[in-house]
């Protein structure tokens, strides 16, 4: 009888086992969606566009790149919340979406943790500290002695309330005593043209937008903000290097799908995409963008997502951050 409960549980076993096997084989049969809750031309959607391109190199289909914009992100991870969760449409989150939004906004029309399935942190991108040439600063030490001469004059770009270039601005003010005024825009790439008009005069810019124009002399590039120099701007010293010992902050892009989608599918995605962020072409490409490939189990990126909430939140909560 004990012999044939066990025969009978490993054939339960495998009866449960093999639809999921057959789905993964299956999948994908058409082009996959991939949502990007930002404007076209920042890193987000560079890093959309990046993992369509590969995945359609692998497995064959025309992927699709979608732009929904608005409510710093949420507008976009609601249509992907809401989506079918068959692995046919994804979406590339940001700590906006995927962790800090939840503390920013009185309501959200999708839960943060319980609406979606980490499937790998796509990459880190490092952020520059640029400023406007008229601006007479070339260092941090410079930056702080200004900004305490004239509290509240200077406007900082971002991305928008909640962005990791907003925080990461806040996180240095708090750490500096310092006061500036935030203008936060629809997506970091609307910042540019006030930037270079000198509107605004300094942002914590994701380096891919912003490298190409400091390289050209429209903007200076007085820090980077991550914990160790980047290998695309060796010369320019961290902001912790530079006096404010242990700042640290990045913006940081992954790849969601809806809640319930098969575990089979989620597996699948994650072995792939972490293949993909392993190759030589990729993480070159990557690299001359100022950013670092960081592929993840599903599991590190649950922990990864989790840590990111709390110590945000905590920073939210402290300076009372709130959208209106």
């Amino acid at each position: 009888m004990k012999l044939l409960r066990q025969i009978f549980a490993v054939l339960v076993a495998a009866a449960a086992w093999f639809p999921a096997f057959v789905m993964a084989q299956d999948y994908p049969k058409g082009p996959i969606r991939i949502i990007v809750p930002f404007a076209a031309g920042a890193s987000n959607d560079a890093m959309g566009r990046l993992i369509a391109h590969e995945l359609s190199k692998r497995w064959g289909y025309e992927n699709v790149v979608e732009n929904v914009t608005g409510a710093g992100g949420n507008v976009g991870a609601n249509v992907a919340a809401k989506a079918a969760p068959d692995g046919y449409t994804l979406i590339v989150g940001s700590i906006g979406t995927q962790a800090v939004n939840q503390f920013l906004y009185a309501t959200m029309p999708y839960d943060t943790q319980r609406d979606f399935i980490p499937i790998t942190l796509v990459a880190e991108v490092g952020l520059l500290v640029v400023v406007h040439p008229s601006l007479p600063v070339n260092n941090i030490e410079e930056l702080i002695t200004y900004a305490k001469a004239h509290p509240g004059e200077l406007n900082f770009a971002s991305g928008g309330i909640g962005s990791s270039q907003h925080l990461a601005t806040e996180l240095f003010m708090h750490m500096t005593s310092t006061k500036m005024t935030h203008v936060p825009y629809r997506g970091s790439a609307g910042s540019i043209p006030d930037l270079l008009s000198g509107r605004v005069q300094l942002m914590f810019a994701d380096m891919p937008l912003v490298l190409p124009l400091v390289k050209s002399g429209k903007l200076r590039a007085i820090a980077f903000a991550g914990d160790h120099r980047s290998s695309a701007a060796p010369d320019v010293p961290t902001v912790s290097e530079a006096g404010v010992k242990g700042y640290r902050a990045s913006a940081w892009y992954g790849l969601f799908a809806p809640a319930k989608t098969p575990s089979a599918i989620t597996k699948k995605l994650n072995e792939t995409v972490v293949d993909i962020l392993k190759e030589p072409t990729v993480i070159d490409y990557l690299n001359k963008l100022g950013a670092e490939p960081r592929p993840m189990s599903i599991e590190e990126f649950i922990r990864f997502q989790q840590g990111e909430a709390e110590r945000w939140g905590s920073l939210i909560k402290t300076l009372g951050i709130r959208v209106q």
